[in-house]
């Protein structure tokens, strides 16, 4: 499917925000940044720089700000995407149209494509690797029964590898690491990372 008929459909669908969407679309097309679509979302760019996309759920819609991190947030709209975790990345959650400022709306996006243009953004931080990455046992056995996975996991990054191995480890009950493990399989039997929608 092209980029334009993804754009049409994800614009189209019925869906509780279309309107709301297709106002925040309006508003960043005004802006002169160029729309595309990337990781199931319709994404605005400069110079092939993502700068903010849109995105649409069950209870909200939101504005992400790539670099939002950056951005000064005067009114304290902004929420981090993942605390913790992402740096840059920040998101406007809006529960309805009525929540829509135009204003503000553009001021964000304005100061967004001033940073962008300046070359102003956040660098993800290379975090210390130890010479050998060792796999949670749960993930291991999944990898061994499953020839297709561990030949999509031994060509990943090893930066990717400890994502994943992490993201086990990370859960504290074993009900949680065997969710997250039927989550990461069918990602990694296709060769994504855990955080390339991130990247």
């Amino acid at each position: 499917m092209e980029i334009s008929e993804k754009l049409d459909v994800f614009f189209s669908e019925e869906h509780i925000f279309n309107s709301a969407v297709l106002r925040l679309r309006s508003l960043i097309l005004e802006s002169g940044l160029e729309e595309t679509y990337k990781w199931s979302f319709p994404t605005y760019t400069l110079d092939n720089k993502n700068v903010v996309a849109i995105g649409k759920f069950k209870n909200h819609f939101a504005i992400w700000f790539f670099n939002g991190g950056l951005l000064k947030d005067p009114y304290n709209l902004l929420e981090n995407v993942q605390e913790g975790k992402t740096k840059a990345m920040r998101h406007w959650k809006f529960n309805g149209e009525d929540e829509i400022d135009a204003e503000k709306i553009k001021e964000y996006i304005d100061a967004a494509i001033a940073n962008q243009k300046k070359g102003i953004e956040i660098t993800p931080i290379k975090k210390k690797q130890t010479a050998e990455l060792i796999l949670p046992e749960l993930l291991q056995k999944a990898l061994n029964n499953n020839p297709e996975a561990k030949k999509a996991f031994d060509s990943l990054s090893q930066t990717k590898q400890r994502d994943y191995a992490l993201y086990i480890n990370e859960a504290k009950m074993e009900k949680t690491k065997i969710s997250r493990l039927a989550k990461i399989l069918p990602m990694i039997s296709v060769g994504k990372g855990l955080n390339d929608q991130y990247r």
